[in-house]
């Protein structure tokens, strides 16, 4: 069975994420929901023809963030399990970058946890992204907050629950 949280140069597979969860052991509620988000590469960004994205990061580091967001959610929505797998390297147009998969008793806790973990994931995770266009390239994103930012934590909250 896949780990909860990882980091990979190879293609993510969905359904292995989202199997790391679906029967945790020791889960005193059935999953009665189970959500996975895949991010995607696009074709197009700020009507720049994008040719590929290389993503770098600190991959100790960013399995504990990972672990963390885990812990965050639990503590938030009682009884929901995160995974989260996210992949280093060059991608290509519709690769997969990162899969999130949540599991809940009810649909509203693992919706809300999968848009929590992917604003946390852009706030906290040591993750950049470096985008090739048609005419240049430029860095994209990386961890803009402090792991305990509560300010953060507050914003991530109210896009997941709006």
């Amino acid at each position: 069975m896949a780990p909860r949280f990882a980091v990979s140069q190879e293609a993510l597979d969905p359904h292995q994420v989202s199997a790391s969860i679906a029967d945790a052991e020791g889960s005193r509620q059935p999953r009665g929901a189970m959500m996975t988000f895949s991010g995607v590469v696009r074709g197009t960004n700020q009507r720049h023809q994008v040719l590929r994205l290389e993503y770098e990061g600190y991959e100790p580091m960013i399995l504990k963030v990972f672990e963390q967001i885990g812990a965050e959610i639990e503590q938030a929505w009682p009884g929901t399990a995160c995974a989260m797998h996210h992949r280093l390297g060059t991608l290509r147009i519709g690769e997969i970058s990162i899969v999130i998969a949540t599991g809940s008793a009810h649909r509203a806790a693992a919706y809300a946890a999968s848009r929590y973990a992917i604003e946390r994931v852009k706030q906290i995770a040591p993750i950049w992204k470096h985008e090739y266009f048609e005419g240049g390239d430029v860095w994209i994103e990386g961890a803009v907050a402090a792991a305990d930012d509560e300010a953060a934590k507050k914003r991530a909250m109210e896009a997941a629950c709006a």
